[in-house]
């Protein structure tokens, strides 16, 4: 009686488990990459006397400059290859990058042999940056087509001098992923240099011209899908992020019109993507609108987002042990690493019916 009282609880649940699983098997997802990555003055080795490319380290290297281009590249390309894989079982859809001399540099990027199967098309524009570096977007071509692109100036003074002080566009692209339309804005604020507090209002300004682009796009469409992404020289809880792009960590908090920040909460971890004398920052964020968040996956919703940390980017040993295995140092010139930035990325899901 008992052994047939346990047979028949064993059944239920087998029966039980099968159901279940055949629910499972009914909802199947599409899963894409939406990525971030400041690949640490990724300049060619020719010295453009229209921009201040000697501020590149491998300008200022005395031999293999042919050499540590090409492993740069190599270094750039299989990382980004790498970036959300894990999920997606692909590179990004679609990432952002900072820190590029000119189209040439993101062109080699895109046709290195670990890249050039995906298809990757590129928009760029050159930006008055005075260290010569620019953003860059680049795109799987059968998964995204742009529709419109654009670059937006950043105007700033420095105070001191009362001159202007030239930095990086902002870039902003719009196409459909797979049908759905989303928009994507690249930033790379201005730096920390000369301290924090003296430069916040730099960064500030950058946050301002950043929420006026987002503006005008939801004034067409209260519903419009935006991520803004980019290596903003700031971490979640400053107020340029905080209070100009009024970025919530809580999706619960964040209404109509309203932006959600998924990196507050990994910041909140004490993780970051770049440090600085032993202390880390996570300056490199995604943020994203309303719309991206609800669960109704017809159509392209947030699912999550993280930094892609693989081990070999990150320093084994000596006085950086621990912290982003960079590419160059002012001491030794170019170290064979990577970037002294990880990957920031997020990851989009859709129904398959």
């Amino acid at each position: 009686m008992i052994h047939k009282l346990i047979s028949n609880i064993l059944l239920t649940f087998f029966l039980l488990g099968f159901t279940i699983s055949q629910a499972q098997e009914k909802i199947k997802f599409k899963i894409h990459t939406v990525a971030f990555y400041n690949v640490e003055n990724l300049f060619d080795t020719i010295n453009d006397t229209n921009k201040n490319d000697e501020a590149s380290p491998i300008m200022n290297l005395k031999s293999n400059l042919s050499t540590v281009y090409k492993k740069k590249v190599k270094n750039m390309a299989m990382v980004i290859s790498q970036i959300g894989s894990k999920e997606s079982k692909n590179s990004p859809a679609i990432i952002g990058l900072s820190e590029v001399e000119n189209r040439t540099v993101v062109e080699d990027l895109a046709n290195d042999p670990t890249l050039y199967s995906k298809d990757y098309g590129i928009i760029h524009f050159d930006s008055p940056d005075e260290r010569g570096i620019d953003v860059a977007l680049m795109y799987q071509k059968d998964l995204f087509t742009p529709l419109n692109s654009s670059t937006h100036e950043l105007k700033l003074v420095d105070d001191s001098k009362g001159t202007r002080d030239y930095t990086r566009d902002q870039l902003l692209v719009s196409g459909l992923l797979e049908g759905d339309l989303i928009h994507v804005i690249v930033n790379h604020w201005p730096s920390r240099s000369g301290g924090e507090e003296k430069s916040r209002s730099k960064r500030e300004a950058a946050a301002t011209l950043n929420k006026h682009i987002i503006d005008s796009l939801q004034s067409n469409d209260s519903y419009a899908k935006i991520l803004t992404i980019g290596d903003l020289n700031d971490n979640p809880d400053n107020d340029s992020v905080k209070k100009i792009l009024k970025a919530e960590g809580d999706k619960e908090l964040v209404g109509l019109n309203g932006i959600y920040n998924p990196m507050e909460a990994i910041y909140k971890t004490g993780v970051g993507t770049n440090a600085y004398r032993g202390v880390w920052f996570l300056f490199d964020q995604i943020l994203i609108s309303e719309p991206l968040l609800n669960n109704d996956y017809s159509s392209f919703k947030f699912y999550k987002a993280g930094i892609f940390n693989a081990s070999y980017l990150i320093n084994e040993k000596g006085p950086y042990k621990g912290f982003p295995f960079r590419s160059f140092t002012y001491r030794d010139g170019f170290i064979g690493g990577f970037s002294d930035h990880l990957p920031v990325y997020v990851h989009l899901i859709r129904e398959v019916k």
